[in-house]
């Protein structure tokens, strides 16, 4: 038997193959654009995926034969994303990406109502999908007159896969549409949208059999045998699953586009008051906290973009050795910023800067504001009661030890990096849908990867880095105060 795990990612589709042991077999990726037409704005076309999907299980089914025994599909993706669609099915404007902030206004008039962050245990966030529905009703009346779904990007490809309006509880968790305690949509947040239930996909925990396989997708792929669609995952939740971060203590430090710091928790406990999102774990009655900031190693690819350097060229120029904390400071926030300040207008800055400064000490600024930024979110996370003895570290970032190592002295913490191979958000899909095949029992296949190595705190820099951090927080209140 084989499985595979989708993960719907900004830029490309990841395809995983793996056995019943959950080790791999194969896999295959197709990229895709992300549309800005105006400052702020984040779309895609939703048929950029499907075309993605076709690709990715060809490339798999030339490739291994072990594809033909196909047995479950997970879908994990991007989370927050609108896509919107009309009584027939169709797609009726692009999806408007969790990245996009035009509906700040609109998320600031919903979170101004009690009632959001009372059922949702969260803040409104102008990333999240119902105040994007709200500014499609304000500035493209046309388009939500002839609304009858709303499909989250890894429901719409549920959808694709099994002709069914199915969805999961962790992808839910960020519409602001869910009441996360309850692990239900809640009938009154919907209402104050213009929206009923019967707008929204059918809820599923993430590893329960949600759907199967269209038979003309069977057959165009060469299947015989049924094929299950399991619930899915959002994607920081699938990526938990993927490395077993399932309970109370665990976490990981995400270094993609965006930064993550996740810790798993045991029970509901929300605290909005400083960002940190509360949402529903991919996995029965467990949830998960995350601080997110919105640009991390895009902080890194735009220095790149701009001095016409690879972000590892950039990296390597730092050498081995931790340096001092730099004297010039990164603010992050090249796209506004969530946790912990939720301020979708605030704007990046290079503070400090003088001419004996030289790309090297911009690339070195712009990595610590990047691990400023993130513990803004172990602070906020540590204020909801989560406690992280440590934290594992995924995304493209772990690339750099400098990274790496200057991340571990920032929190005081000890960064545990994964062994060589699969991990993240899909095989996390992937382990949903042997759960949800009835293949498996969660704990016997949400198992922790091993570790390959420990990056433990510079001692000598810890102090020093933490002076530099409380200079960071000063620097963000001057900065917003003339803004």
């Amino acid at each position: 038997m084989s499985y595979i795990g989708l993960d719907l990612g900004t830029s490309g589709l990841r395809a995983l193959l793996v056995d019943r042991s959950g080790a791999p077999i194969g896999a295959a990726q197709a990229n895709y654009d992300v549309a800005h037409p105006h400052s702020g704005w984040s779309e895609q076309d939703p048929a950029d995926w499907v075309g993605a999907v076709k690709i990715v299980f060809d490339d798999l089914r030339a490739r291994f034969r072990e594809f033909s025994d196909l047995r479950g599909i997970g879908v994990a993706g991007h989370m927050h994303g609108a896509t919107l669609l009309d009584e027939q099915g169709d797609v009726l404007r692009p999806c408007i990406l969790w990245n996009d902030t035009r509906a700040a206004k609109q998320a600031k008039a919903l979170d101004d109502l009690a009632q959001f962050r009372q059922v949702t245990g969260n803040v409104v966030f102008p990333g999240f999908t119902a105040p994007k529905l709200n500014w499609v009703r304000d500035h493209e009346p046309q388009i939500f007159a002839k609304l009858a779904r709303v499909l989250l990007p890894a429901a719409y490809l549920n959808y694709v896969l099994t002709g069914q309006f199915v969805g999961d509880l962790s992808d839910a968790s960020g519409t602001s549409w869910l009441d996360v305690g309850a692990r239900d949509w809640s009938d009154d947040l919907l209402s104050a949208t213009g929206l009923r239930r019967d707008n929204m996909p059918h809820l599923f925990e993430g590893c329960q059999p949600a759907a199967h396989l269209r038979d003309d997708l069977k057959k165009r792929f060469g299947l015989t045998q049924d094929v299950i669609v399991a619930g899915g995952a959002g994607d920081n939740a699938a990526a938990a699953c993927g490395i077993g971060a399932l309970r109370e203590g665990q976490g990981f430090v995400s270094l993609g586009t965006s930064g993550v710091i996740l810790a798993a928790r045991d029970g509901y406990v929300p605290d909005a008051e400083r960002a940190v999102h509360t949402f529903c774990h991919a996995l029965p009655q467990r949830w998960y906290q995350m601080g997110v900031m919105l640009a991390a190693t895009d902080s890194l690819n735009w220095l790149s973009k701009i001095t016409s350097q690879p972000p590892q060229v950039l990296t390597e120029k730092l050498g081995n050795a931790l340096r001092p904390p730099s004297n010039i400071k990164f603010l992050p926030y090249l796209s506004g910023e969530r946790t912990p300040h939720n301020d979708a207008d605030i704007r990046g800055a290079f503070l400090g800067l003088s001419a004996e400064h030289d790309v090297a000490d911009l690339t070195a600024a712009v990595l610590q504001g990047v691990c400023f930024g993130l513990r803004d979110s172990v602070e906020a996370l540590q204020s909801t009661g989560v406690t992280l003895p440590r934290l594992m570290a995924i995304g493209g970032g772990t690339g750099s030890q400098y990274w790496l190592k200057l991340l571990a002295t920032v929190f005081n913490m000890p960064i545990d990096i994964p062994d060589g191979g699969e991990f993240g958000a899909a095989l996390g899909a992937a382990r949903l849908a042997i759960v949800a095949c009835g293949d498996g029992a969660i704990d016997e296949v949400m198992t922790a990867p091993k570790i390959r190595n420990t990056i433990l705190p510079d001692p000598d820099l810890v102090m020093e880095y933490d002076a530099a951090y409380y200079a960071f927080r000063a620097a963000y209140s001057g900065v917003k105060s003339v803004q």
